[in-house]
């Protein structure tokens, strides 16, 4: 999400909203829960029109502004840039991508391109969450979407080595599509489509801006996790522009792990590790240390004894007995289930003496359940909900009035639209990105992919990344493809303590070039 999953997935980890929209929105990469799209607040007469308004106001000219942060005790002066490149199809401008870019002066600075997820969700999460000079404070236990959405210095930027340049694809944010919504499906809403014109944004960019020398970064989240190493080997192989690294966040890498959970142990074990995280944490007892027997318990036993089923009349009772011991939860509601945990079912009955409902992107924020009664969840996640409009106030705010780029188009931090009309039923998109990643890895010996997850995460679990990773290749130094947990949920960069975790964790990593 956050980067966010729209893909929703019912009753097993990974597939978020397209994981109840597909990032998040809940269920593409994830999902636990079928995420309710929120209705309309306007006739679709009045929204066409406002769309074809959009449409024919030119948008502005780049804006510049200059600021500061102090960062470790010292001032870090930088140049911000609000601005577009068009997307063009046989000479005809078809689209208008915007960026937010963070430069600073000198010789041999690196530079990183940030990307959320969704689909149909902006670049603001990263932007304003994790990675960029300015902070806002959102998604987390006891977050209100009606707080003053105040920006703040960042301790956990990457600023202070590396510019920064984050892209809102088609429909999120200001940009836009300048066609016909077939044509906009067609050209902008595809998987494939959606690879390729990103990545000549990428490549725009840094001619544009004399760059195309510098070392390079790719950072996704979520979705943008699927998209990044698909744009990194496209740029590669088809424009020509290697990428030093890549940082994929809470990535929707494998879509496939989440099938035949009749008879496959690994849906299951995806989830688990993570269902036992938060229970840990609640008990204030959560470290590495502290999770490496949940780990070995989920690759052995418990994926024997998985696969046994009947064979083993003693399989079923030994799972219910050892789930139970590390999930916290009642005996009962485990034999129910014969210790496969559907990810819905589990985020209700874990806080529902409290009339609450745990969040699939971190099961420990939760939110006020307003449909209690119900056999089902009727409403979108707590965190989905809580984050759009701190989000979209700040940015809008930053944009308009700080940065000085004066538009009075909507801003879509997640766009239900763009995530509604996705196409779902791509092949490329039921294959994942890990065909692109083993090849990208494989054509630079370079190359270095950073991987990172927080424990609570059941829209993109963090176990599916560890397993994907260790069926991969060695292919040289076997760090160059590296897998990283932390404290939180799929906005785990919410946490100060996890943030600072990531941000030393990827300065190592850009160290090595």
């Amino acid at each position: 999400m956050s980067s966010i999953s729209l893909y929703s997935a019912r009753g097993r980890a990974g597939v978020g909203i397209l994981p109840a929209l597909m990032l998040a929105f809940s269920s593409f990469l994830a999902g636990a829960q079928e995420t309710k799209p929120v209705p309309p607040p306007a006739s679709a007469d009045a929204k066409d029109k406002d769309k074809a308004a959009d449409k024919e106001a030119p948008l502005p000219a780049d804006a510049h502004v200059t600021q500061s942060i102090q960062l470790d005790g010292k001032p870090l002066h930088y140049t911000v840039v609000v601005g577009s490149l068009p997307v063009n199809d046989s000479g005809k401008k078809i689209g208008e991508v915007v960026f937010t870019a963070y430069t600073i002066e000198g010789q041999d600075r690196p530079v990183t391109f940030a990307l959320n997820g969704g689909p149909g969700a902006a670049s603001v999460f990263l932007n304003f969450g994790a990675i960029g000079p300015k902070h806002l404070e959102f998604g987390g236990e006891g977050d209100s979407p009606s707080d003053p959405a105040m920006l703040i210095d960042n301790p956990g930027t990457w600023l202070d080595f590396t510019d920064l340049v984050f892209i809102d694809p088609i429909g999120t944010g200001y940009s836009r599509s300048l066609v016909p919504a077939d044509e906009t499906k067609k050209q902008f809403y595809t998987t494939e489509a959606d690879i390729h014109y990103l990545s000549r944004i990428i490549y725009d960019w840094l001619v544009k801006n004399g760059r195309l020398s510098s070392r390079k970064y790719l950072v996704g989240e979520s979705y943008g996790g699927y998209r990044g190493p698909r744009i990194t080997h496209y740029l590669q192989t088809q424009l020509g522009v290697a990428m030093n690294g890549v940082v994929l966040v809470s990535p929707y890498l494998n879509p496939a792990l989440n099938d035949n959970g009749d008879i496959s142990p690994v849906p299951w074990m995806l989830t688990l590790p993570s269902i036992a995280a938060a229970h840990l944490e609640r008990e204030h007892k959560l470290t590495p240390e502290a999770m490496l027997p949940v780990i070995a318990y989920t690759r052995g036993e418990y994926a024997v004894d998985l696969l046994k089923g009947r064979s083993d009349p003693d399989a079923t009772p030994r799972i219910v007995k050892h789930v139970t011991a590390m999930t916290g939860l009642e005996e009962e509601f485990v034999r129910r289930a014969g210790g496969r945990l559907d990810i819905g079912a589990y985020l209700r009955e874990v806080f529902r003496e409290s009339g609450k409902i745990g969040s699939v992107y971190d099961s420990n924020v939760t939110g006020y359940d307003p449909f209690p009664f119900s056999p089902d969840q009727r409403t979108n996640d707590p965190i989905l909900e809580s984050i759009i409009a701190p989000t979209t106030t700040a940015m809008v705010d930053f944009v308009t009035r700080i940065a000085g780029w004066k538009i009075e188009a909507r801003y879509n931090t997640l766009s239900y639209e763009v995530n509604s009309q996705w196409d779902r039923d791509s092949g490329a998109l039921r294959t994942g990105a890990v065909p692109d990643l083993r090849q990208a890895v494989a054509t630079d010996p370079k190359l270095r992919v950073v991987i990172v997850h927080g424990w609570n995460d059941l829209s993109c679990p963090f176990m599916g990344s560890v397993l994907t990773v260790d069926q991969m290749p060695v292919m040289g130094d076997p760090t160059r493809v590296a897998v990283h947990e932390y404290p939180g949920g799929h906005m785990f960069y919410s946490r100060r303590d996890s943030q600072a975790a990531l941000r030393k964790d990827v300065r190592a990593m850009f160290g090595k070039h």
